[in-house]
């Protein structure tokens, strides 16, 4: 039922939202209408400005631009512009420095193979498989083996959050590590700049959502604090694991197809854990940018070190930082005893690979819970085996022609990764905007109730969010 309407809502045009409600009550901010203050909500809203709609409100469950580009402080005067050099890596097991690199070119070789079954597969409208079937068709079965295990995690699972599943690939295979001391979300910032003033009222902070009611008529978002906004449009850009969660709730509810498209995707997590050692105990090779560690019992147990204190990135800093995926993610984020745990087990993990002498106290350690943060519940969505563009499209479409939704995961292209968001969010922003001016052309998304097992041919198009070549690669 959709819940009665205020006369003193806020109201206007379209409302811009990275919204959750308050399962974890000391929490105290949400995102509303059109977008929110992520990246996909500020270009939605950028969008409409550039279209000269300037009645707009945009919800931001958090006090700062960013949504999930995040920032904070740690280690001490950082400098630089570093580009990360995948070939500057050593390899380690549970015995010290051992040598298994020449594994990265035998996953590698595997990898052609699988990529080349692929465009088969899509050009003949064949049955999806899992990477992981594709891997081992192409001769890679890393079985028991821990080196190709390791090896295989940094190829993959480093990049999608995932043991292998996945099945698109249309990126560079460059992937650098950047950092600005402005925080990353300068840029979002500076977009934001373009049509929002200091003290703009149209951007509203630490605001949670808790209930969204629409209809063909427009939509009403209700807020913790009491308060509620009416717009013609709405925007979400939750995260997916946001809507998975339902730590928002829509009245009526969503229709089974959008709960059926929300459903059907996966949110990965994505850690990554900082210590800083005295700059004059510095132990590893700071020449070289990676360390990869086999650990003899369980796959992706801290398996990947990347140094921050070597030429481009910040010498003599004494920073160091490792990253965990999913269920090793889950894991480390759930223990909450003042990372002590997490922490004991990082540094046992490194005195196994140079010595249970050679590695000191951390002066600092710090790690994102990004499973636990009721604004994200999760970093990145992914998609599973034999996931067809009607069923994505699901998860794009818009709802009683008034309730949009953008970010990430709504992407069909680039899922996962930031300019997703982006591009996801001025597409959405520039859909409404052609609803709401008066002459415009008001194009709705397209759902499908019925699904087909694969993606025909013709289905790769922009109705379904897709304006790549298929047969374009730029990997190994």
């Amino acid at each position: 039922m959709v819940l009665p309407r205020s006369s003193q809502c806020q109201k206007t045009k379209v409302a811009v939202l990275l919204v959750f409600s308050p399962l974890d009550p000391i929490v105290n901010a949400k995102i509303e209408a059109t977008s929110g203050a992520g990246t996909a909500g500020i270009t939605a809203a950028q969008a409409l400005s550039n279209a000269s709609v300037d009645d707009f409100v945009i919800v931001e469950y958090q006090g700062d631009i960013g949504g999930r580009v995040a920032h904070t402080t740690f280690g001490a005067k950082p400098d630089g512009t570093p580009y990360s050099d995948y070939d500057s890596i050593e390899t380690f097991n549970e015995t010290g420095a051992v040598n298994f690199t020449y594994l990265l070119d035998e996953y590698e070789d595997a990898y052609s193979t699988v990529e080349q079954d692929a465009g088969y597969m899509i050009t003949e409208n064949l049955q999806d498989r899992s990477f992981r079937s594709g891997l081992s068709l192409a001769g890679w079965k890393p079985r028991q083996n821990k080196a190709q295990q390791a090896v295989e995690w940094w190829e993959y699972d480093w990049e999608y959050a995932f043991v292998p599943n996945t099945t698109f690939y249309q990126f560079s295979d460059e992937n650098n590590y950047v950092f600005d001391q402005r925080g990353f979300n300068a840029f979002i910032k500076g977009e934001a700049s373009t049509f929002l003033k200091n003290e703009d009222p149209r951007l509203i902070l630490n605001t949670i959502v808790t209930n969204i009611s629409y209809s063909d008529t427009g939509v009403t978002i209700y807020n913790q604090d009491g308060s509620c906004i009416e717009a013609e449009h709405a925007i979400c850009t939750f995260s997916l694991g946001v809507l998975q969660n339902d730590a928002v709730t829509f009245s009526p509810p969503l229709p089974s197809w959008k709960q059926e498209g929300i459903s059907a995707f996966a949110m990965g997590t994505y850690t990554k854990i900082f210590l800083q050692f005295p700059p004059d105990q510095v132990f590893w090779n700071t020449s070289t940018q990676f360390f990869l560690y086999a650990d003899p019992h369980e796959r992706g147990y801290y398996p990947v070190f990347q140094s921050l204190d070597g030429p481009g990135f910040l010498p003599g800093s004494g920073i160091l930082f490792v990253t965990v995926v999913q269920s090793q993610s889950h894991r480390a984020e759930s223990q909450n005893n003042n990372d002590e745990q997490t922490k004991e087990e990082v540094l046992a993990v490194l005195r196994r690979m140079y010595g249970p002498t050679q590695v000191p106290q951390p002066t600092a350690f710090m790690y994102p819970r990004w499973s636990l943060e009721p604004w994200a519940y999760g970093s990145y969505s992914n998609w599973p085996p034999g996931t067809s563009l009607e069923m994505h499209q699901n998860l794009r479409a818009n709802v009683a022609g008034r309730l949009w939704f953008a970010g990430e995961a709504t992407s069909s292209e680039y899922f996962g990764f930031l300019h997703g968001a982006w591009f996801e969010g001025r597409a959405v922003g520039e859909s409404v905007a052609g609803c709401v001016v008066e002459g415009g052309n008001c194009t709705l998304e397209r759902n499908y109730r019925v699904l087909h097992g694969t993606t025909g041919e013709g289905e790769y198009s922009l109705v379904n969010g897709w304006d790549v070549t298929s047969f374009q690669t730029n990997g190994f």
